[in-house]
């Protein structure tokens, strides 16, 4: 008689559950995810004026990396490239401004270059984390944060009013379907519980694709011109280097590197009780940065840890890395079906931009509470208030900077993250102290 196997409980970090209860969790994180790992890529390919075969493409990557980023933090490559902690990774929003304005002024393969000194930024940031951690306060990450938030919205009212290319930009079918849209997305995030709470944006996104569609507003061309396999395609867009872009994105690879201590935290927080080891954070930053120079490569924006998974894990103490990791294997057989991917780029801009404001408020939300974590004291308002309005100012009034070098509208004039993060660090290190500091 066959000794009965046993099986790990899905409570557990490490062993293998039941497949039976493993699915339907490991879906529950997909399903959380996928559309906005997906979006940045979608938003970042119409900037760029992408055809409709290299935005099929381009989303693929996204996926793609998003899995293979995961498998990494959760199996951790020599037990010291990785964290080890129950986390999902996806393309990360934090930076849409500044590959919006790249993408504007270059190219896809810009960004990529860039991306890819980023990532040796965060190997150095993972190596160094504990005397880097000194010169990012929750103060200063906070302020960049909630810049980040600010300099979206304007991203996601365009896209409710159809994206500023669409012939129909502005038009009363655009604006009533974005707003159905983010109207379900308050309504389930609000009022309903479990699954359909969790998959807010994801039903609001269908049911606002489902009206799209009766507008006339869906074109399937791409999709029925898609393949059914396909294996996403190394320097597919290329690499290329361009200073004002890796100096902006850089930046962007530190401030979010020391930010991943605040996910990594939650996680071990809300499903371990436990604080992460210096180990875990040492090596999920280092994979951070590995993962984001194998994205370059493949055409995968950067990614980061997704909160609204460390939400589940925090709410279901369900932290069985196996568990996550067929999540993230689901999501890499997605990346594999270029029809899948092609119908995501079909997803209307008015119905993107319905589902993502609200995730924009978020991200600027989660800047203040990051904030309001050392008191409002006149030294920390004045660090806060003077770096959102320089970086906010200079970049809505950008035309300033023409007597000045295109460099140095780059770096300093398209996004107001860098001036925002620059200045909040030196106000830092300047302004005296609180005497209760």
């Amino acid at each position: 008689m066959k000794p009965e196997k046993k099986y790990a409980s899905v409570f557990e970090l490490n062993g293998i559950p039941r497949m039976s209860q493993a699915f339907p969790l490991a879906l529950q994180h997909v399903v959380a995810m996928i559309v906005g790992c997906v979006t940045p890529a979608i938003v970042i390919s119409g900037v760029a004026g992408l055809t409709s075969r290299d935005q099929v493409i381009f989303v693929q990557a996204a996926l793609f990396i998003a899995a293979i980023s995961t498998l990494i933090q959760l199996f951790p490559i020599a037990g010291k490239i990785g964290s080890g902690l129950p986390v999902i990774l996806g393309v990360s929003f934090a930076y849409l401004p500044s590959m919006e304005a790249i993408a504007g002024s270059f190219d896809i393969a810009t960004i990529l270059g860039a991306q890819l000194i980023g990532g040796i930024a965060a190997i150095f940031v993972g190596l160094f984390i504990t005397k880097l951690r000194a010169l990012f306060p929750p103060l200063i990450t906070g302020t960049v944060v909630f810049t980040i938030g600010l300099s979206l919205y304007p991203t996601a009212v365009r896209y409710m009013a159809g994206g500023s290319s669409s012939p129909t930009y502005g038009s009363w079918q655009n604006w009533l379907v974005g707003f159905i849209t983010l109207a379900i997305v308050i309504v389930l995030n609000h009022f309903a519980k479990g699954l359909l709470k969790l998959a807010s944006i994801l039903i609001a996104m269908i049911i606002g694709y489902i009206i799209a569609f009766f507008f006339g507003m869906i074109d399937f061309s791409a999709v029925s011109s898609a393949g059914l396999f396909q294996i996403p395609q190394p320097l597919h867009f290329g690499i290329k280097f361009e200073a004002s872009a890796i100096v902006t994105m850089v930046l962007l690879f530190v401030i979010n590197s020391v930010q991943a201590i605040g996910d990594f935290s939650a996680t071990t927080g809300g499903g371990l009780d436990r604080e992460p080891t210096d180990k875990e954070l040492s090596g999920g930053i280092v994979a951070y940065g590995i993962t984001n120079i194998l994205g370059a490569f493949f055409g995968g924006l950067p990614t980061a840890t997704f909160s609204q998974n460390v939400g589940i894990v925090a709410t279901t103490k369900v932290v069985n890395r196996v568990v996550l990791g067929l999540a993230a294997v689901i999501i890499l057989l997605a990346g594999f079906l270029p029809k899948f991917s092609a119908l995501l780029t079909t997803i209307p801009q008015c119905v993107l931009g319905g589902a993502t404001i609200s995730v924009f408020a978020s991200i600027a939300m989660t800047g203040i509470k990051l904030v309001v974590q050392q008191p409002l004291s006149y030294r920390n308002t004045s660090i806060v208030g003077l770096a959102v309005a320089l970086g906010m100012g200079i970049t809505q009034c950008s035309e300033s900077l023409a007597s000045f070098p295109a460099w140095v509208t780059t770096v300093f004039g398209k996004s107001p993250v860098v001036v925002t993060t620059i200045t909040a660090i030196l106000l830092n290190l300047i302004l005296p102290k609180d005497k209760e500091q």
